[in-house]
């Protein structure tokens, strides 16, 4: 972030405790995408990942007033988001935990030539893009908690590994080396399983109506193909600079998308209520 961008936030932040709604609102919008993001990728889902961001942008407005510009902005919401869910278990996947045992086996013994036609009309094509972009996101979570954030947090925020490692408190290099091996056991899972990113026998199109028999996608419900995606990047902090490993054009599923309406609607009502005097009093 360049340093006449930083000093405009900076100056809305000390505008938004000092009780200016429309300072306040800017500072949270500038970060809203970027905690839904990052909680649709620990969580699996879109309800989820908006649950969770409702409380953890609460958490960032309350606690406003105790950002020290140690870090950047970016930075230190990432701190409360990470805290937040690496310990949030209302989640569908804290219920029923998956592995990549239970998943690969699914692709090579599920019976996806017994179920019927179950698209209510929707385009087989549109189906099975979402079910790539679910599948692809429901599978972090074959990933314990603390290895998924570290894939999330090196792999689609590109967030560097000095920031990376200080935010899970681990050393840089302690980070790099993990972040190297669970992208080899990721990257290794898709090429000996899934025919869309590697060489396996498992394509979307031929799994549209088992995975809607089990509720894995819904035509009524199409999330991820219904999203839109974020033009560009909204991270604010230091892209990392080292050369982790040569798997980056691997995990191309990684897209950002632009936060729910309904997201938005719930941080414009929380602002026209109580919100400055929380702030101001925090």
């Amino acid at each position: 972030m360049d340093s006449t961008k930083n000093k405009e936030l900076l100056t809305l932040i000390e505008q938004a405790t000092a009780g200016d709604k429309h300072a306040l609102e800017t500072v949270i919008l500038s970060v809203q995408d970027l905690v839904f993001n990052l909680s649709l990728r620990m969580l699996g889902t879109f309800p989820d990942a908006e649950d969770a961001s409702q409380d953890i942008l609460l958490k960032v407005i309350t606690h406003l007033s105790s950002f020290k510009q140690d870090s950047s902005f970016s930075t230190w919401v990432f701190s409360i988001a990470i805290n937040h869910l690496k310990n949030y278990k209302k989640h569908m996947f804290a219920k029923f935990p998956l592995s990549f045992e239970f998943y690969g086996n699914d692709i090579l013994n599920g019976k996806i030539d017994d179920v019927p036609d179950l698209t209510q009309d929707v385009e087989k094509s549109i189906l099975a893009e979402e079910l790539k972009m679910s599948c692809t996101n429901v599978m972090l979570q074959c990933l314990d908690v603390e290895s998924r954030c570290i894939f999330i947090l090196g792999t689609m925020f590109k967030v560097d590994s000095r920031i990376a490692g200080d935010l899970l408190g681990i050393t840089a290099e302690a980070y790099r080396q993990r972040l190297s091996r669970i992208r080899k056991k990721m990257a290794d899972f898709l090429h000996d399983y899934c025919g869309e990113y590697g060489k396996g026998k498992c394509h979307c199109s031929d799994r549209v109506n088992y995975a809607i028999q089990n509720h894995r996608i819904s035509p009524n419900h199409l999330d991820f193909t219904a999203a839109q995606i974020c033009p560009q990047t909204m991270l604010e902090v230091k892209e990392a600079m080292e050369s982790i490993d040569d798997l980056s054009q691997e995990f191309s599923f990684c897209k950002t998308y632009q936060s729910p309406e309904a997201l938005k609607k719930f941080i414009q009502k929380f602002l026209d209520g109580t919100a400055l005097s929380v702030v101001q009093n925090a």
